[in-house]
């Protein structure tokens, strides 16, 4: 569609003369558009469906006859908090000994807690898990401080 803008008089071609933007053609574009990627982009984006676990907090109740080995920042395993640190084959056998008096008392595994520092590398609490999959307990917990929520830190 062209204008003949050289010959167009003042007073009878000004009101035919449209100057502005039609922004209904550039509208329908746009929603056109916005519905092509809201029905594409699921398509697009491959997920694997997992199902999360949930986040409980449970207050850890420690029976009697449950293990708690703790674990310093030097990497020193305690099977107690008043015995001397323990090397690898001694927990093994502590643990040995704690799973057959269970299994003479007909009563479940034990469950080993472990309570350690929280700047003690992964290496040393990999031995303590290691250790308890070694001797078959199957049910391992960590030991950690409540979080305060009030306190803004998170």
């Amino acid at each position: 569609m062209a204008v003949d803008v050289q010959n167009a008089h003042m007073d009878e071609d000004e009101a035919a003369l449209n100057t502005t933007i039609n922004t209904t053609p550039l509208v329908d574009v746009m929603l056109v558009m916005l519905i092509i990627f809201l029905v594409t982009i699921p398509v697009i984006v491959k997920t694997i469906p997992v199902n999360l676990p949930t986040y409980r907090n449970i207050v850890t109740q420690t029976k009697p006859e449950n293990i708690v080995i703790f674990v310093t920042q030097d990497e020193q395993v305690y099977n107690s908090a008043n015995g001397p640190p323990i090397d690898q084959t001694a927990l093994r056998a502590s643990l040995v000994d704690a799973v057959k008096r269970a299994q003479a008392a007909n009563q479940p595994f034990p469950e080993v807690h472990i309570r350690a520092d929280k700047g003690v590398r992964f290496e040393a609490v990999g031995r303590v898990i290691l250790a308890c999959q070694q001797v078959g307990i199957q049910k391992v917990g960590f030991i950690t401080e409540p979080h305060n929520l009030e306190a803004g830190s998170f």
